[in-house]
């Protein structure tokens, strides 16, 4: 330690299954954190710094993930770090890990992200909160998560003229891929005709266009690319070769507006604008451009956001999402999968938890592991999501 280091490489990598468990957070966690000390060869003594992506929903622990994970692998001294930043919470955990080790303060380190969610859909927590944009969105405008994903789903069928049938292809693809996952929720594949037949939520998203609220967790183990060598990883190296958490920038930052109402105000960097950033941020770090990308993981929240992301991360131009998942593009087998492990749609959400195991898909889609869901040859991925209140992130991994 003590010089900067070149790169920094996913050395192992963890999951616990997604679903409705019933159990402690950290069971899922510690699985995870686990099966990557494992997957990289380490043991839990060597870790020199751990980074928790917290969850909000589970009491104080939550609140310091990193310290409750340490204390639950056991003390051994390592420094620690809890860090929450909504659906980027898992990203942003990775970055201070990266960030640590590119500045050669260490050389390994952990990263963890676990989530025991409630029934239904996600709200604020924390009781009345006037002076919080996202409780005022619930109570005054009614808006939860799933009619805010309906917006985005009227917009592109307003603006680019896509339909429900479309959205329904996209969830056809996921849980296609999603079947072939042994760590997803949801594993078995369906018809346009049933989801199209399921109930509606928000119009025009059915039951089966939103994503669930879902246990689980995810880990990894970070390290500088000179101690993997080191220690004769046998596995291609699959590196981080780019982190992106930018922000919007809006005119009037106190105004506080939710994003969806944004498009209106001259000057403001609208929804699609944001995401578009955060993932160009990404591509100048990483020196790649989307034509570069072998896969990308992205928040499918809804099957209308996939197709928004598609455009956003600049694999076809505005409006011709749909188009390119028609053509097979972005199915198992074309020319750039999306979502690959199954997406939202067959994990469902774990907040702290979900941008980690994008990364880990990435990780085997790289490494060449992914079993049935193996795409040919990767070069790179990229894995983005966003969060509200401007809390988004793109990674972008290599080989």
């Amino acid at each position: 330690m003590g010089a900067a280091v070149v790169s920094v490489v996913v050395l192992g990598i963890g999951m616990h299954p997604w679903g409705k468990w019933g159990r402690p957070f950290l069971d899922y966690g510690l699985a995870a954190a686990r099966e990557a000390l494992a997957d990289a060869g380490v043991e839990w003594p060597e870790i020199q710094y751990v980074v928790g992506a917290d969850t909000i929903r589970n009491g104080y622990p939550g609140f310091v993930s990193g310290a409750a994970f340490a204390q639950a692998l056991g003390w051994t001294g390592a420094r620690v770090a809890s860090c929450y930043a909504a659906c980027a919470s898992g990203a942003q955990a990775l970055d201070i890990a990266r960030t640590r080790i590119l500045a050669g303060l260490c050389d390994l380190a952990l990263v963890v992200g676990a989530d025991s969610t409630p029934k239904g859909f996600f709200a604020p927590v924390g009781g009345e909160r006037p002076d919080d944009p996202d409780w005022l969105r619930f109570r005054l405008l009614g808006a939860t998560n799933p009619a805010y994903f309906a917006l985005y789903a009227r917009r592109r069928m307003a603006v680019y003229g896509d339909t429900p049938a479309d959205f329904a292809a996209v969830k056809v693809k996921n849980a296609r891929a999603g079947a072939l996952n042994p760590l997803a929720r949801y594993r078995r594949p369906v018809t346009a005709a049933e989801v199209l037949a399921s109930p509606m939520v928000a119009d025009p998203l059915r039951l089966m266009d939103i994503c669930a609220t879902s246990d689980g967790g995810a880990a990894m183990v970070l390290a500088s690319e000179r101690y993997a060598r080191r220690h004769g990883a046998p596995r291609p190296l699959v590196r981080i070769a780019a982190v992106s958490t930018v922000t919007p920038s809006y005119p009037d930052p106190v105004l506080g507006l939710p994003d969806f109402a944004t498009d209106a105000l001259p000057g403001a960097t609208p929804p699609r604008a944001f995401r578009a950033s955060i993932a160009q941020a990404a591509y100048e770090e990483a020196g790649l451009g989307p034509g570069d990308l072998s896969l990308a993981e992205v928040y499918d929240l809804s099957t209308a956001l996939e197709l928004d992301w598609c455009e956003d991360i600049g694999l076809c131009p505005p409006g011709e999402a749909a188009k390119l998942l028609r053509a097979g593009d972005t199915a198992l087998g074309g020319r750039v999968p999306v979502n690959p492990s199954g997406g939202l749609a067959s994990f469902g959400e774990a907040i702290p938890a979900q941008a980690l195991a994008q990364v880990c898909e990435l990780a085997r889609q790289l490494r060449g592991a992914a079993g049935p869901r193996q795409i040919e040859d990767p070069r790179a991925g990229l894995a983005a999501n966003q969060g509200l209140f401007g809390h988004g992130s793109a990674i972008i991994a290599t080989v």
